[in-house]
């Protein structure tokens, strides 16, 4: 067994490439490439077995999640649904739900689905997993689009399998009309994140000046809460001028062009807002390209290590850190606790069916005892104490 010291970063990429190795391993790697339905008894995947170390007090977290496995009374596949394990955000999601499948004894079950922004291919994924496995399979899934989250539910109901959603859905669609098995939906509201990040952004530009925006995909939630938290701290401060918005659909790359396009027709901007720390992080290397990194502030949503150290470098105003590793791991918690009966979902109350859970607000005031706690070790998650971060 090799061991190796890594930072953070490394850790949450090599824990994305495990997770790739394993599902490969069992049979599912032509899921994820594909969207080609496996063979009907697929081999038993194989595990590689390698100690990170990032810190000691780290090293002794998953030594605690290890020890904690219990062997399963059955069998069950844990599907994690994301768009792509590209970015940190999606991979660290991606450990947290490696960590609680490995913590009740169901790590050889667990699958990683990735869609990579194509709704069609997602649902493919889904049905394909649903046929190998029948009922017993749960979910945890970030729809690609709203819309996409009422054929996922259809899906789902009609097979019989417990499912949870995180941040996409119609507002008119709720997990109560398909009891008992999609179990909830949560997400973060996105009106004040994207509200907190604009008002750190404008103190860090004086009160005043001009700026623009990176949207995400236009027909997601919380792209459209963030947004609406950028216009109410417009509204309160005259003195700030949106010259333009544009959407970089969350991805960073997009994000570099978009903004040498915006720095290239508005020269006088002063600030950029950017809906996720991925887009956020693509207008900081246009920034820094043009060297106006040290003089035009950048604020984002998601609090990527990457993000915070810019928090704390001077070059992000601010950021929202919505714990990915916590909702990977909850989000199957909560849905392998309702197909176990531990509680029955149609009993419960509609405010923990659909609800938003508290994030970390990260700026020059925090950035760096956040990043001490979460970027430099790995917080102790509680997955039993499901309803704990439901926000009042």
């Amino acid at each position: 067994m090799a061991t190796k010291k890594v930072n953070r970063r490394e850790f949450l990429r090599l824990a994305a490439g495990t997770a790739g190795v394993a599902a490969a391993a069992g049979g599912f790697g032509s899921l994820l490439s594909g969207c080609v339905a496996p063979a009907p008894a697929p081999a038993a995947p194989q595990i590689v077995k390698e100690t990170v170390v990032v810190e000691k007090s780290v090293e002794k977290i998953v030594e605690k999640v290890v020890a904690a496995t219990v062997a399963p009374q059955k069998p069950v596949y844990f599907g994690t649904v994301i768009r792509t394990l590209s970015n940190e955000y999606h991979s660290a999601w991606n450990r947290g739900g490696r960590l609680y499948s490995e913590s009740v004894g169901q790590g050889k079950g667990y699958r990683t689905l990735l869609c990579e922004g194509d709704s069609e291919k997602q649902l493919t994924l889904m049905k394909a997993l649903i046929q190998e496995a029948g009922k017993d399979v749960v979910f945890n899934i970030d729809p690609n689009q709203s819309p996409d989250a009422k054929p996922i539910a259809d899906m789902c109901k009609a097979a019989g399998v417990y499912f949870v959603s995180q941040w996409n859905k119609p507002d008119d669609l709720h997990p109560w009309d398909y009891d008992p098995f999609w179990v909830c939906h949560m997400g973060v509201d996105g009106v004040p994140s994207g509200y907190y990040i604009a008002q750190e952004l404008f103190k860090a530009m004086g009160g005043k000046g001009k700026i623009v925006a990176l949207q995400g995909l236009l027909a997601n939630v919380p792209a459209v809460q963030r947004f609406d938290g950028l216009k109410k701290a417009l509204a309160e401060n005259p003195n700030i001028e949106l010259l333009a918005d544009q959407t970089a659909e969350w991805d960073r790359t997009k994000a570099v062009a978009v903004t040498e396009a915006f720095l290239a027709k508005y020269p006088d901007i002063t600030g950029i807002w950017a809906a996720n720390d991925n887009m956020g992080l693509g207008a900081l290397e246009a920034l820094r390209a043009a060297k106006k990194n040290k003089t035009i502030p950048v604020a984002g949503i998601d609090g990527t290590s990457e993000a915070i150290q810019a928090v704390v470098d001077g070059e992000f105003a601010a950021t929202v850190m919505n714990d990915p590793m916590w909702q990977g791991g909850m989000g199957l918690a909560l849905a392998y606790q309702a197909k176990n009966g531990v509680f029955d979902p149609s009993k419960e109350p509609h405010t923990h069916r659909e609800f938003y859970f508290t994030p970390v607000f990260v700026g020059k005031d925090n950035a760096q005892v956040v990043q001490q706690n979460y970027v430099f070790g790995i917080p102790t998650y509680a997955w039993d104490d499901l309803w704990g971060r439901v926000q009042a």
